[in-house]
């Protein structure tokens, strides 16, 4: 294996601090402005499933919390520190100000992604170009932001990806693009120019209506090459959605466009260089970056979509072998591996940790604490799924009243059922054996087999490849 070619598991702004300055010579993001609309799809694909309409199956990101405040205090510091114009980290300031009574949500996607662009840049090299794709609803914020972070001079362009859809009755002309913000880390960046073929008439008046410049700043006629190639693309890109209307399609997979992503790698990166996506998803960028001869990273904060995109896209699909044409990192194998995980990213472990367990992390509170994430499952005769409610205990001490603090879910919640994951068995001898029989007749019937309605697993167990006993399939 060349290298990188490597998929990881984990937040890309911890990843990309710690990779080496100038390394990535192509950057391409897709940063999900609804998270909770992709995870869910992933979910369906996954499961063939539904989640319930009132779940909130992915964290969400964009609200204004103690930690996303934090994290816009210091962003003016961090701009400093990354060389960014002072003018613009207080121009941030009065920005963000002016925002958090307006538009809250919208402020904290656009600190969520800031933090972000700012380690792009890092990790771009001085000849690299990066695209970010987003929709109308935020195009012109993010430009703000891409202005101030890679310089309004390294602008090159804004994309507009056109497509068609089976139109809807609105009050407002049909969106069918999204927008393709184009950038270089410095003034030469790596440009491979394309063409798209020209009917005789639009030649003709294209011909009667361009004066071409040549080497000299005279006057001249279009080149015969340029001619013959076509004309150079431009900046509308008329490229159709996937086929959505294919049931075999998996749902989250529709808006990615294979040729769209080819498009973008052949005009910014040469064979061998290195193309990095930070929000990969279902890896239609490491597929396009393979058919061109490129090495890639990707990065996905869901290990669903990380698996799914190794067993589907690589695997499957490309014929790719894990560990010899490609490497999946950041997924824990071993304690040391799950406790190095949970002092690094506290937050990264209790996802690794809940979803390992076919689970999915929520934000919903109850009157006992915060819901770390729910496992859904079918029971015969109930049309919704029900659901475990999962806690994460990562740290090695653990109490009576962490106990009884998941009890006290199954009191406060929907939740048919509880499951408590913990780091160390041993940090149960004292407090399991007081509430081990009542957790033991404690149960529900399906079926008739018993399933306890309280369970608890260590990391270690499930390591092993043990899970939650809970009724139905996925």
């Amino acid at each position: 294996m060349k290298g990188p070619n490597k998929l990881y598991f984990g937040d890309c702004l911890t990843i990309m601090q710690n990779m080496r300055s100038g390394s990535v010579d192509l950057i391409y993001l897709d940063p999900p402005f609804y998270p909770n609309r992709e995870y869910c799809a992933i979910y369906k694909d996954e499961t063939g499933h539904s989640l319930p309409a009132q779940t909130e199956a992915y964290c969400d990101l964009w609200t204004l919390g103690e930690e996303r405040e934090q994290a816009i205090q210091l962003l003016p510091v961090f701009m400093r520190e990354a060389g960014i114009d002072e003018e613009f980290a207080q121009f941030w300031k009065s920005w963000m100000n002016a925002l958090r009574n307006t538009q809250p949500h919208l402020l904290a996607y656009l600190s969520y992604l800031a933090e972000r662009l700012l380690p792009m840049k890092s990790i771009l090299k001085r000849t690299g170009g990066i695209y970010l794709h987003c929709d109308p609803v935020a195009s012109h914020y993010i430009k703000v932001l891409m202005d101030g972070i890679f310089g309004h001079y390294n602008f090159r362009n804004e994309i507009i990806w056109s497509y068609k859809q089976w139109p809807t009755n609105r009050s407002h002309f049909q969106a069918m693009h999204d927008v393709i913000l184009f950038y270089g880390k410095g003034k030469k960046n790596t440009f491979n120019v394309e063409y798209e073929p020209v009917g005789k008439n639009d030649l003709k008046r294209l011909i009667g209506t361009t004066q071409y410049l040549d080497s000299e700043g005279s006057a001249g006629k279009i080149p015969a090459d340029e001619m013959t190639k076509g004309m150079p693309l431009r900046d509308v890109w008329d490229i159709p959605v996937p086929d959505g209307s294919s049931k075999k399609r998996p749902v989250h997979e529709m808006r990615k466009s294979l040729a769209l992503l080819q498009r973008i790698i052949k005009a910014s990166s040469n064979p061998g260089d290195v193309v990095l996506d930070p929000f990969c998803g279902c890896a239609t960028t490491m597929e396009a970056a393979h058919n061109l001869g490129r090495r890639w990273i990707g990065i996905d904060i869901s290990i669903h979509a990380i698996r799914r995109a190794a067993r589907m896209r690589l695997e499957n699909r490309l014929g790719l072998v894990a560990g010899q044409d490609f490497v999946i990192s950041g997924i824990p194998r071993t304690i040391k591996g799950a406790q190095n995980l949970w002092k690094r990213d506290k937050f990264q472990f209790q996802k690794w940790a809940i979803e390992e367990v076919r689970g999915f992390v929520t934000t919903k509170r109850t009157a006992e604490g915060r819901i770390d994430g729910r496992r859904y499952f079918s029971i015969p005769g109930k049309r919704k799924l029900q659901s475990m409610a999962i806690e994460v205990k990562g740290g090695k001490s653990l109490n009576i009243t962490d106990l009884r603090a998941l009890e006290g879910v199954l009191e406060n919640d929907a939740a048919l059922m509880a499951g408590l994951i913990i780091m160390e068995p041993l940090a149960l001898r004292s407090t399991w054996q007081y509430y081990h029989n009542k957790f033991r007749s404690d149960t529900i019937v399906v079926k008739e087999i018993r399933y306890p309605r309280v369970q608890v697993l260590a990391i270690e167990e499930i390591l092993k490849g043990e899970r939650f006993d809970t009724p139905g399939e996925w």
